[in-house]
């Protein structure tokens, strides 16, 4: 791809090797959540150098970091392949999700000063700006769909920011990868055959008890989450078992 290459130097032992790969990482994360390259793909070398204009060693390192998203598989006969969709998978990282937000919700309510209560309102904001900008578009497309997610990101990440541990915040961002290409769908409009849902205002409803520091704000941050799993579920032809 154009805009890869051109960020490289005439050489490439010039370039650091962590540039390269945090690229390939990018570029291939965005077409994997957004379904550009489908669930069970093969990832070939070769095809993904054509691609992206990178070569072989950061194209490996992204795919290793993607593995360890649970994005990518690996296996020793066929090489790289987009991870498939599964509803247990997503179930599982939807509820340990919930465990590692919510209680960094509470941590960071505990802890919380002026600034952190400004990047809430601030994420808020920015997000409902995206909505309704994105409520105007005849067509919805990918980069639109991943707008979205960071705004929708930048949110639940504000609410638990204060939480005081880099640990539960490495780990809530994984699970946010983790459950992305999931989510996306939601973030554009109703998923087909799921209950009206006004999302707006269940961050609205999530927000508003967080800034009174109510353990109201760690339910309705669990039921979010739930009803955004169901409404997955209910959508998505699920791959079934052998």
């Amino acid at each position: 791809m154009a805009s890869v290459a051109d960020r490289r130097t005439a050489s490439e032992g010039t370039e650091e090797p962590a540039t390269l790969g945090e690229a390939a990482y990018q570029h291939l994360r965005a077409d994997i959540v957004s379904g550009v390259l489908e669930a069970g793909k093969p990832l070939r070398l070769e095809a993904l150098r054509q691609r992206y204009g990178l070569s072989f060693s950061p194209l490996r390192e992204a795919l290793m970091r993607l593995q360890s998203e649970r994005l990518v598989l690996s296996t020793a006969l066929r090489g790289f392949s987009v991870a498939p969709l599964s509803r247990e998978e997503m179930k599982d990282a939807t509820e340990t999700r919930i465990l590692i937000e919510c209680e960094a919700l509470r941590l960071s309510m505990r802890r919380g000063d002026d600034d952190w209560e400004a990047g809430i309102v601030a994420a808020f904001h920015a997000l409902g700006l995206q909505v309704e900008r994105q409520s105007r578009l005849a067509k919805v497309e990918a980069a639109d769909m991943l707008a979205m997610e960071e705004r929708h990101h930048q949110f639940h990440r504000a609410l638990i920011a204060h939480c005081g541990s880099p640990r539960l915040l490495e780990l809530a961002n994984q699970l946010s990868v983790e459950t992305q290409r999931y989510r996306l769908p939601s973030l554009v409009g109703r998923i087909a055959g799921a209950p009206p849902r006004d999302v707006a205002a269940e961050h609205q409803q999530i927000m508003d008890a967080t800034l009174r520091r109510s353990e109201d704000a760690v339910r309705y941050l669990a039921e979010h989450y739930r009803r955004t799993a169901e409404a997955i579920e209910a959508s998505i032809a699920w791959p079934t078992k052998p």
